[in-house]
């Protein structure tokens, strides 16, 4: 259940044994942090701002716009 990101429903958990809970818990655990450890996609300068990758269209690109159309 968990590694198809649906979790565990609450009666599940509750019964679980006690070391069971804890040795999933600290499965999880160490899954995500990894997980977040190789998605670390911060900047290291917080003054540094990601642009997202997109191409502008190019110089000769002309839009109609309404008064255009109506013309």
């Amino acid at each position: 259940m968990f590694h198809g990101q649906g979790g565990y429903d609450w009666e599940t958990i509750y019964n679980m044994p006690i070391w069971l809970r804890k040795f999933t818990y600290n499965k999880m655990k160490v899954y995500y942090e990894k997980k977040n450890a190789s998605n670390n996609t911060q900047p290291q300068d917080p003054a540094q701002i990601f642009k997202p990758n997109i191409q502008q269209p190019p110089a000769d690109y002309v839009t109609k716009t309404k008064s255009a159309a109506k013309k």
